[in-house]
């Protein structure tokens, strides 16, 4: 599963080894016992990567061997792509900008979004 979360200086991205449905009945619970309100819904998330990024070739091909789309990659302009998982959205309001975004597909396309997204955030020449 991957974890993506949104704060006010920007995404972090992590796999978790936890099921979607173990991560979210845990925030539902701690939630619940610290007394604070909380919103979930299903939904879609977005980030850009560079459209020369390294691996995202690879990853296309990947993607389209898949029946399911659940991860798509659009073009933005001649520099950037935009990458859409569908998950869950965890935040404190509906209206809320902070917050997390789990999805869970399967181990080899989160393995290849994780360490494209990784690459592009540390300049990291290689994909490996």
């Amino acid at each position: 599963m991957l974890k993506l979360t949104y704060t006010d200086v920007g995404l972090y991205m992590e796999r978790i080894a936890a099921s979607l449905e173990t991560l979210v009945s845990q925030r539902v619970v701690l939630a619940l016992r610290a007394g604070q309100s909380l919103h979930v819904e299903p939904g879609k998330a977005s980030f850009l990567l560079p459209a020369d990024a390294p691996g995202l070739r690879h990853l296309e091909a990947t993607l389209n061997l898949r029946i399911r789309q659940d991860i798509t990659i659009t073009p933005v302009d001649n520099e950037f792509v935009e990458m859409s998982v569908n998950g869950i959205w965890i935040a404190q309001s509906a209206e809320a900008y902070e917050g997390m975004f789990v999805t869970a597909s399967c181990d080899r396309t989160e393995f290849f979004v994780y360490k494209l997204w990784q690459s592009t955030q540390t300049g990291v020449s290689s994909f490996a």
